[in-house]
């Protein structure tokens, strides 16, 4: 069975580049795309098996653009290729239906592997980002108690952590300090009854936070 896959990534080279590593008796790369818009709309005519999807891209990130993609082609499969080794990122491709998360570190071969998995359906591939963090969210199921008393600044930092920010990041965007940002992750982990910022970013998406 030939794959029919999509790439989506905001740089040519890298499209260019990733097609001619994959095109082969195997793979068909029908359509390419620049961001998500462009990509929700090539998806609606080409009805691809697979979209390698990149995660920032200017306009509309690949993360906002899975939904868009999936409802005007409900068979196609996502597969995140990203430079970013962020369990957030992971984490809201998961909430948002991605069928695999995958580093644009990986061979040619586990790539091939990750786009063959999602076209047949079967799980994530062994190099995909998804089984190291599958462990993570598995541990404890988030909380369906959306009645929590985060404070305003609680659901600030919530916010920013859902959105894949460092401790750092998220000082300098609320223009307050590290130590205060740790304080608040820890307050709001506390208080939602959850682990870790994955699963802090999971209990956000489905709640409507982030």
């Amino acid at each position: 069975m030939v794959t029919r896959l999509m790439i989506v990534d905001d740089h040519e080279i890298v499209r260019r580049g990733v097609a001619e590593m994959l095109t082969s008796d195997d793979v068909e790369v029908v359509a390419e795309a620049a961001d998500g818009d462009a990509a929700a709309a090539a998806a609606r005519r080409f009805k691809p098996d697979v979209v390698l999807l990149d995660v920032r891209m200017e306009g509309r990130s690949g993360l906002d653009a899975i939904k868009r993609i999936t409802s005007v082609a409900p068979q196609t499969r996502i597969v995140m290729f990203s430079a970013f080794d962020s369990s957030t990122y992971v984490a809201r491709a998961v909430s948002a239906g991605a069928h695999d998360y995958v580093l644009k570190t990986v061979s040619r071969k586990e790539l091939l592997e990750a786009i063959t998995n999602a076209a047949r359906k079967l799980p994530p591939s062994r190099s995909g980002e998804f089984r190291r963090i599958a462990g993570a969210m598995a541990r404890r199921e988030s909380p369906t108690n959306t009645d929590v008393p985060l404070t305003p600044r609680e659901t600030q930092v919530l916010r920013q952590v859902a959105l894949g920010l460092s401790n750092k990041e998220i000082a300098d965007a609320l223009d307050i300090s590290i130590e205060t940002v740790k304080e608040h992750v820890q307050n709001l982990l506390r208080k939602t009854a959850l682990e870790d910022r994955t699963q802090a970013a999971v209990w956000a998406i489905r709640h409507g936070i982030a």
